[in-house]
């Protein structure tokens, strides 16, 4: 096996879906050959983080550090260019499979603790196509006897099937922006409105020359109750919706994304904010035996 280990195919009807043992990662997704999702080769190291699940914090951890019941809580530097932990701890364990069959797989992995993380937890995930596309479950238990703070992130890069990305419109229901340090993107300061700047997407604006790397917060749910973002031209592309509880959105644009000709978009659900293990902001606190729930999803537009 590669470095992403087995390659569990999932499909109903015309659908179809390739997740990854290693990191239990989202690495195809298609509908009748075309592809709303970019994608990556199964013997390649997942590029850009695609595909990753970020528990139990998505994003940056400034420093690697984090306080904890009065203590300076120091984790693992996994991004030394900048200096910080970024991603959780899940994105390269080989994670069981748990059930395979038809258009479901569900795959679980279990952390005992590790170095700044003093808490053993349980998470699984289960993705789920259908007629109306791709669904991912989260889940997260706490094997601990104290409280547990965390958060989840995914990454998916969403492809608007055979629409160049620069030739659509991004559209966030994202209300406030997050401002950053240039250097080492962690926060500078509390989240501000976009309202009258160039960073506000919520009617939706064209993605071509925009380069973002930027956390939008305030996402609020449609009359569905869900959180839509969409990346579309005249009605055509992919949406990534999510539950109310991912009230954040990483966007990330690059025209690095191997084997892609033109650019990718990174539109990322997340539970909380970057730094949010320093900030507090939007952390789930999970009592010992508890378990927490949570979904988004793909869905193609066809206008």
């Amino acid at each position: 096996m590669g470095p992403t280990g087995q390659q569990l195919e999932i499909e109903h009807g015309d659908a179809r879906a390739t997740v990854t043992s290693v990191g239990a990662s989202l690495r195809a997704f298609a509908v009748a050959g075309v592809p709303y999702l970019e994608t990556f080769g199964e013997e390649d190291t997942p590029p850009l983080g695609a595909g990753g699940v970020l528990v139990p914090w998505p994003n940056r951890v400034a420093g690697g550090t984090w306080p904890y019941a009065g203590v300076t809580e120091q984790l693992e530097v996994t991004e030394p260019a900048r200096g910080n932990a970024i991603h959780g701890l899940v994105r390269r364990e080989e994670w069981t499979v748990v059930e395979h069959a038809g258009a479901d797989v569900t795959l679980e992995v279990e952390i005992a603790g590790r170095q700044g993380w003093p808490f053993p937890f349980r998470t699984a995930i289960t993705y789920t196509v259908g007629d109306d596309g791709l669904t991912v479950t989260h889940t997260v238990r706490n094997l601990g006897d104290e409280e547990m703070p965390f958060g989840v992130g995914t990454h998916p890069y969403p492809r608007p099937g055979g629409i160049d990305v620069d030739d659509c419109e991004l559209r966030l229901a994202g209300a406030t922006v997050l401002p950053v340090d240039p250097e080492t993107l962690v926060p500078t300061g509390k989240p501000v409105p976009v309202d009258g700047t160039d960073l506000d997407f919520r009617v939706g604006a064209p993605l071509r020359g925009v380069e973002l790397d930027t956390a939008f917060g305030g996402c609020l749910p449609a009359g569905d109750g869900l959180v839509h973002h969409t990346v579309t031209r005249e009605g055509r592309g992919v949406e990534v919706w999510a539950e109310p509880v991912f009230g954040w959105v990483q966007v990330f644009t690059t025209g690095d994304f191997p084997g892609k000709d033109g650019r990718a978009v990174a539109v990322e659900p997340m539970t909380c904010p970057p730094d949010a293990l320093n900030s507090g902001t939007d952390l789930i606190v999970l009592a010992p035996g508890q378990t927490w729930t949570g979904r988004w999803g793909i869905r193609p537009l066809h206008g």
